[in-house]
């Protein structure tokens, strides 16, 4: 895993974290209160964002599929 972007936007009382993996594109979002630590925020999106490329990773090359 290389660099780690990391987006910030308050909606209301709670904030949408969202990490991005530079290398590959993959993202994930969460929902946290807006009392968290932005420390924690981050702390939170790294593991979520480490766990979907750990997961995306173990999964079969994609094939190409069949338009309908």
């Amino acid at each position: 895993m290389g660099e780690i972007y990391f987006e910030f936007a308050q909606l209301g009382r709670q904030m949408r974290v969202a990490a991005i993996d530079a290398d590959t594109g993959i993202e994930v979002i969460f929902i946290a209160p807006i009392s968290a630590t932005k420390t924690q925020m981050q702390q939170l999106a790294l593991g979520k964002l480490r766990k979907k490329l750990g997961e995306a990773s173990q999964l079969p090359p994609a094939s190409p599929g069949k338009l309908a």
